[in-house]
């Protein structure tokens, strides 16, 4: 939003001191650098600044307190933080300094009767751990440990509630808790089982939701007189673990399917995958994923190394260099899915958002085989050509995350190994449906323009019997990186996706029983989409 017509930025975050005084950053492009205070209390607003950070790869954003006493200036980036505290009574004054930033040190922070209850990854394995220090003394070396997680168990959320510390906790066997800490008395740790799907929005709304057992749980969007109510149906729900073909290393998925319908082999299946930037796989409530669940597929959500399941190491073994790994579970799970008897590969549709798209494609490249139909929103498609170009905004930043092919043959052997678009082989691909938007300014839509251009000449290329896979490339006007804000334009998006599959496309299916007519999953994926 715009606070003043004086100021020519954008406010990306703001935060009210007092009820006269705000503080806010600004955004230039999709970064966030300068923290300034409005001050309204006076006959004449003034405008201050107060803190700029001078670090490209460095985003800054304001945040308050759960007990509205203290305001705190978080400067962070891929690897490292930096957090600066006000006291709410003073702050006028000059920020103070929390800890000074440490290469791969990241920590937050919250304010509890004049301690600060630290989160960082400093407990064992560079895994997150509560710490406690004064507000007086705030350095590193005053913090002492209040929580530490067994081995194998990360902490995932930290909030303050009263004088408790409540953490929402992933313990080994991949089930998500709450970890309930009383800071007047850390030696007494509770835990509280939680139905898990309101485990997936921070501790805070678990606890709102823990007290009912109502089948109407949360109401998680409204727009334009739409409710979307988060129904808890009938489905099984099964956690498989996975043997990746190099290290040994297991990797959850995560199995839906609805109770009344036994997962086989001719289950249609939807697969979920991202696996970057230490992000969890998204599994929010979605009403389309309820209608497939009820027309009898599967949906498996495959939570990959190079995102944060299973804790900070978890994304460290799949970044940079470590890239190969991800697409390595990917093509792992999909293979132990089959093998458990869940579903086959000509109905098998696997649908990614941005940097998920990178296994996916590169899966494709590579083992086409393994699954009928792709869906890639806002797709990650060029990742070498992304990261060579320094003019693009987020590339700096990313090469935390992907490498840096201009100053590092390393790295760049590394990107061109396993890069999308520049892998594309003559062969029979998956069909594919890219949905691109044109103010997309994290994903160049030029790199997803050159992916579509060369994946249909090899498509071209390869010449076999048979029908050719469908390739679409949809480009949608005005939405952003997230797609569509509108409701109505995302019923459109809906739309699109299943008129693309109006074409008749009636086969045999080689794994199934000989002569045993089957629709192909796209024809299953889109239809149930349909309003």
């Amino acid at each position: 939003i715009r606070l003043s017509p004086a100021e020519k930025h954008l406010a990306a975050t703001l935060k009210w001191a007092t009820d006269q005084v705000l503080f806010y950053t600004t955004a230039q492009g999709l970064r966030s650098s300068r923290v300034c205070r409005l001050d309204l209390s006076g006959c004449v607003h003034s405008i201050t600044s107060v803190y700029e950070e001078q670090q490209p790869d460095v985003f800054v954003e304001v945040a308050l307190s759960r007990d509205q006493e203290v305001l705190s200036i978080n400067c962070s980036s891929r690897s490292s933080s930096q957090v600066m505290l006000l006291l709410q009574q003073q702050h006028r004054s000059r920020p103070h300094l929390v800890q000074e930033r440490q290469p791969g040190l990241l920590y937050h922070v919250e304010h509890w009767r004049g301690h600060l209850i630290i989160l960082a990854n400093t407990g064992p394995g560079r895994e997150y751990q509560v710490l406690q220090a004064p507000l007086s003394q705030p350095s590193m070396v005053s913090w002492v440990p209040v929580f530490t997680p067994d081995p194998g168990t990360v902490i995932k959320d930290m909030d303050i509630v009263g004088d408790h510390c409540v953490l929402t906790v992933r313990t080994n066997t991949n089930h998500l808790v709450l970890t309930v800490v009383p800071l007047m008395n850390q030696e007494r740790v509770y835990t509280v089982k939680v139905r898990e799907p309101f485990l997936h929005h921070g501790p805070m709304k678990c606890l709102k939701c823990f007290f009912t057992d109502r089948p109407l749980i949360k109401l998680i969007d409204r727009h334009k007189n739409w409710y979307f109510i988060n129904i808890i149906i009938n489905t099984t729900r099964g956690h498989v673990t996975v043997l990746p073909l190099q290290d040994g290393s297991l990797v959850p998925v995560t199995l839906f399917h609805s109770a009344s319908v036994e997962a086989s082999r001719r289950t249609p299946l939807l697969l979920h995958v991202y696996g970057s930037y230490g992000l969890d796989l998204g599994m929010d409530f979605c009403p389309q994923k309820t209608l497939l669940l009820e027309g009898g597929w599967a949906l498996a959500y495959c939570h990959i190394r190079g995102g944060a399941e299973k804790g900070l190491s978890w994304h460290r073994q799949a970044r940079r260099g470590g890239k190969e790994r991800g697409v390595q579970d990917l093509q792992a799970c999909l293979q132990r899915l089959f093998s458990s008897g869940v579903s086959c590969p000509s109905l098998t549709a696997i649908t990614a958002h941005s940097a998920g798209a990178v296994p996916v494609a590169a899966l494709c490249n590579r083992q086409p085989h393994l699954m009928r139909a792709v869906s890639l929103q806002a797709p990650f498609l060029d990742v070498l050509g992304t990261m060579e170009d320094q003019s693009l905004p987020l590339t700096l930043e990313d090469r935390d995350e992907w490498g840096d092919p201009v100053a590092n043959p390393k790295d760049r052997l590394s990107i061109a190994s396993y890069c999308p678009r520049h892998n594309i082989t003559p062969q029979c691909y998956p069909s594919m449906l890219l949905t691109a938007y044109s103010d997309d300014s994290r994903i160049p839509l030029a790199g997803v323009l050159k992916y579509s251009q060369q994946l249909k000449e090899a498509i071209d290329t390869h010449f076999k019997p048979g029908p050719e896979p469908n390739l679409v490339l949809n480009i949608k006007s005005g939405a952003s990186h997230h797609g569509p804000d509108d409701f109505e334009q995302m019923l459109e998006e809906v739309m699109n996706c299943w008129l693309w599959s109006r074409v008749p496309d009636l086969d045999l299916d080689p794994d199934l029983d000989p002569g045993l007519p089957v629709l192909s999953p796209l024809q299953h994926f889109h239809s149930v989409f349909s309003f």
